[in-house]
């Protein structure tokens, strides 16, 4: 999983919170990808590609991002062809950003498919909360 936003500390922080709460276990690869290149806020498609590399072990890496330009980079990484493409198992999950990555690395740490991971995702958009 890799977690895309505009802000570093968000990134890495979400990241944290859901490799923490998979409990017993080795978390699958939750990589954050936050904030522009040079820091600061933004998004960097070079921050996300690398990510990407990083989390990819082969079955697939699901890519969760906050808002706005953050979902507009991935999806011109997805876009793109050549060697600055993403790879094609790369799929970008519609869901809330820390719901969303809480519920797909439990769920890809538990050995799940990236079928079942995304479907992890499409729920977290359900959760209630009262």
């Amino acid at each position: 999983m890799v977690l895309v936003s505009h802000s570093r500390e968000v990134a890495e922080a979400t990241a944290r919170l859901a490799r923490d709460l998979v409990g017993a276990g080795d978390p699958s690869p939750v990589v954050a990808a936050g904030g522009a290149e040079a820091g600061g806020i933004g998004t960097s498609s070079e921050l996300v590609r690398r990510a990407v590399a990083r989390a990819d072990e082969g079955a697939g890496v699901v890519v969760l991002c906050d808002m706005g330009s953050a979902v507009l980079t991935v999806k011109t990484l997805l876009a793109g062809a050549g060697p600055d493409a993403l790879p094609e198992d790369v799929r970008i999950a519609d869901a809330p950003f820390v719901e969303g990555a809480v519920a797909t690395v439990v769920t890809a740490s538990a050995g799940a498919d990236l079928g079942m991971v995304l479907s992890a995702a499409d729920d977290a958009r359900t959760f209630r909360k009262l």
